[in-house]
């Protein structure tokens, strides 16, 4: 997983996207995570990653997460979910 400010990711967007702007678990298979307002991750779940829990995380608007991701719910804020 790779984390950062900018940048690229090679995104496919002809496949979709889901906003998660609200508090519910948003699921699927997602490889990018764009924050565009600072955010509170509640839960997250990947799969190909190991170590500390991103969990309880606060993450400033323009940041982006790159994995594979399951599952999203955020506490506060908002991003855009690019699917696989």
């Amino acid at each position: 997983m790779t984390k950062g400010f900018g940048g690229s990711s090679e995104v496919d967007y002809t496949v979709g996207a889901e906003v998660v702007a609200d508090t519910v678990a948003h699921t699927g298979r997602f490889m990018h995570l764009d924050f565009y307002e600072n955010s509170t991750i509640d839960t997250l779940v990947s799969e190909n990653y190991t170590g500390n829990s991103l969990n309880g995380e606060t993450i400033p608007a323009g940041f982006h997460l790159i994995g594979v991701f399951t599952s999203i719910t955020l506490q506060n804020g908002a991003c855009i979910a690019y699917r696989i």
